[in-house]
């Protein structure tokens, strides 16, 4: 699949699948919410979760994406790297994770100070996910 191809639709979509791997190999499959841009696809995660284990065990991942039907998707194969936490209301990991919820949602965050504390009460970061290959049709 063409890389310009894959890259524009992962931008025009922000719901997909992330498959990371068990530490016994098996793969495990959340429902995710992401912000692709620059080649690189931000997801907000907490640090309890399977897939933020998984990842810390083993980067590699794919992200599969459906579009308008069922044929058309992109599963971008490619490795994650976790931020570390954010742990101060509006530090950088913070303020990235406002910059992903705010590329996701239909408006701003129309609070961002309580947005910051909830964060960091989540104990949430951002797993970096850079792509290199794509399989899939983006088209109709």
């Amino acid at each position: 699949m063409d890389r310009s191809a894959a890259e524009r639709f992962l931008a025009d979509h922000h719901q997909g699948v992330l498959v990371t791997l068990r530490g016994d190999g098996r793969p495990q499959t959340s429902n995710i919410v992401y912000s692709f841009a620059d080649g690189v696809a931000r997801i907000s995660v907490t640090d309890d979760r399977a897939k933020t284990a998984n990842l810390r065990r083993d980067g590699r991942a794919v992200l599969h994406v459906l579009g308008e039907t069922f044929w058309q998707y992109v599963s971008a194969t490619g490795t994650a790297e976790l931020s570390g936490l954010t742990t101060e209301p509006g530090d950088a990991v913070g303020r990235e994770l406002l910059e992903l919820f705010d590329a996701v949602s239909s408006e701003p965050h129309p609070d961002p100070d309580e947005f910051f504390r909830a964060m960091v009460d989540d104990r949430r970061l951002v797993v970096r996910f850079r792509p290199d290959g794509y399989a899939g049709q983006a088209g109709g």
